[in-house]
């Protein structure tokens, strides 16, 4: 079982499928929801340098489930590099799929950050 933990759907395509088409249907193989609460890094505002810059560190994963056996969990790039040493059961949208805009409307495959 796969659960989204991003806060959009994800639509899986098949690898045939090209970009720059605006037809989010064509080569569409399945769309996964996400659930009620998405997972995120907690940030930790440092405060603000003399340029403007303000200084941000990441922090622990929020609102990640625990490990369980047969469930893998799709979350942000930013939350399973954060935990890429320490979970396996995290997926990543990869081979993005863009609209004609060149918008990202979907992807190909799911990646296993290590």
């Amino acid at each position: 079982m796969i659960l989204n933990l991003t806060p959009h759907p994800v639509r899986l395509y098949t690898a045939e499928r090209e970009d720059g088409v605006d037809d989010v249907d064509l080569h569409l193989r399945h769309v996964i929801e996400p659930e009620p609460t998405p997972a995120r890094l907690a940030t930790i505002e440092l405060g603000t340098q003399c340029d403007g810059t303000e200084l941000v560190e990441y922090g622990h994963a929020q609102d990640l489930p625990p490990k369980r056996d047969g469930v893998r969990y799709v979350v942000s790039l930013v939350v399973a590099l954060a935990l890429a040493d320490r979970r396996s059961d995290l997926l990543v949208p990869y081979r993005e799929v863009r609209n004609a805009s060149g918008t990202v409307i979907g992807c190909r495959s799911f990646a296993q950050p290590v």
